[in-house]
């Protein structure tokens, strides 16, 4: 039950979430079930934020995640799955087979990122295969040292160096042809100026792209079961939040919301515009959060082309091409993507692509990225029955060794009334990242609405579930 609070006006939240991705969904359901009443406010018509789904022309078409590794790389999000059940069904989390491939020398080298890669080759030389095992073996005793952990990438002993950095000690083809790529691609990095701890992190933790996962019914389906279990408003957009004593105010066109506690899981810069923080280290961290955008284009294919050897997913290394880094065939990831006998494709450009085409009209974006795409596929038309362009502003966090030296500070910093969810507080850009905040930002509002300072009369600590208390001491 809400109350009512002074001068009769709306009733007051435990607590309210901005935004209704998978960090304020993940956030808004474990505080629920520690018995805080929670409303979540999102801006856009849907669920998902960046992992949302558009479903037209017959095909589920995601708009910007496309996958997750297993439960060793992405356990936060697994024990989430699991408490939701959605993994009762096996074929609804099915693996993404033959996943990845770089393309070199004319055609795409299957097994990039598998073990089978070190024999086949997978676009590197036999002098960069053997680096690669040495990388992957440096990487997993820094693991092993605690230096290498996904939730704090400040403490790594590489903390100051960049993702280039980190490949320089080996054969160039590792740079060329898997790093660089993989960092472009996947993150939206600038491997010269981002950090390379958090890279690095994510690699170790995530194994090969023999693990990756989708699921069935569209990436947003962890998002819409969430939001099945939660008091949810969508074309809510907030423009301001405020504090009054112990109230907080959440501002929009569409009416205030009031509540004790306000947990902000949208991207960094959105944060900083929306509340003032008058906490040092948090303002110094926000500012400090740079973003990459984001901008694919999916094209449903009536007779769709297929690549030379089947693979999900080829990334072209900027040596190939400087203005497209990936292209997916969405069908391949999982037969319902598309309907019978049709393609979805999915083009995605490099981040000086990115920051170049963001801006152009969507016939300009797809033109261009198709004229490109004819080159690695062949038979690619150039009058695909439907074209989908989607731009996130705010795509990806950027990681930098200096936001890694202002992170440590963040992490420390006293509980308030305003707290934060998104990859982008553990520097991690991924689902994964942003599933693992939510318990830290639950936590921190737990600790700040149950202290006696500020209970309410009368009232006793909420009793947390012991699934939320397990993934708050694991995230220590």
């Amino acid at each position: 039950m809400t109350r009512p609070i002074p001068g009769g006006a709306a009733p007051l939240l435990d607590v309210a979430v901005v935004g209704a991705g998978p960090a304020g969904l993940a956030t808004a359901y474990t505080l629920a079930g520690q018995g805080r009443t929670v409303r979540v406010l999102e801006a856009a018509g849907a669920v998902g934020g960046r992992m949302r789904t558009v479903r037209e022309h017959g095909c589920l078409i995601d708009t910007g995640a496309e996958m997750f590794p297993g439960r060793a790389g992405y356990p936060a999000t697994w024990r989430l799955i699991a408490d939701l059940g959605l993994d009762r069904d096996p074929a609804a989390v099915p693996n993404v087979r033959d996943a990845l491939a770089v393309w070199r020398g004319g055609r795409p080298r299957p097994n990039a990122g598998r073990p089978l890669g070190l024999l086949t080759g997978a676009g590197l030389s036999p002098r960069a295969r053997f680096d690669l095992v040495r990388l992957q073996a440096r990487l997993a005793r820094l693991a092993r040292r605690g230096e290498l952990d996904p939730g704090r990438p400040e403490r790594a002993r590489i903390a100051e160096d960049t993702v280039a950095d980190l490949a320089r000690p080996y054969h160039p083809d590792l740079y060329d042809y898997l790093v660089h790529p993989l960092a472009a691609g996947f993150f939206g990095w600038d491997p010269e100026r981002s950090a390379a701890a958090p890279f690095a992190a994510h690699l170790a933790a995530c194994g090969g792209s023999h693990t990756w996962h989708t699921y069935r019914d569209g990436m947003d389906t962890l998002a819409r079961a969430l939001a099945d279990r939660l008091d949810v408003t969508t074309d809510h957009p907030v423009t301001r939040v405020t504090g009054d004593g112990d109230i907080v105010r959440v501002e929009s066109p569409r009416g205030t919301v009031t509540a004790r506690a306000v947990v902000l899981a949208v991207p960094a810069p959105v944060a900083a515009r929306l509340y003032d923080d008058p906490r040092a280290a948090a303002r110094e961290f926000l500012a400090e959060c740079g973003y990459t955008p984001m901008l694919r284009v999916s094209l449903v294919m009536d007779a769709p082309p297929e690549p030379a050897r089947p693979s999900f997913a080829t990334l072209i290394p900027a040596t190939a091409d400087t203005l497209l880094n990936v292209i997916t065939f969405d069908h391949r990831k999982h037969p319902g993507r598309a309907p019978r006998g049709h393609g979805l494709i999915s083009l995605i450009p490099s981040p000086s692509g990115c920051r170049e085409l963001f801006g152009e009209p969507d016939r300009t974006v797809a033109e261009r990225l198709i004229a490109r795409a004819g080159h690695f596929v062949p038979g690619l038309r150039a009058d695909p029955s439907h074209v989908r362009v989607h731009r996130f502003r705010h795509g990806l966090p950027e990681a930098t060794p200096r936001a890694l030296r202002l992170r440590g500070a963040f992490a420390v910093r006293p509980a308030a009334a305003v707290e934060y969810a998104g990859d982008w507080v553990p520097l991690r850009p991924c689902s994964e990242g942003a599933v693992a905040s939510a318990s830290l930002a639950a936590e921190r509002v737990r600790a700040y609405l149950s202290s006696p300072a500020r209970r309410p009369a009368g009232a006793v600590p909420a009793a947390p579930r012991a699934a939320a208390d397990v993934h708050s001491r694991e995230q220590r």
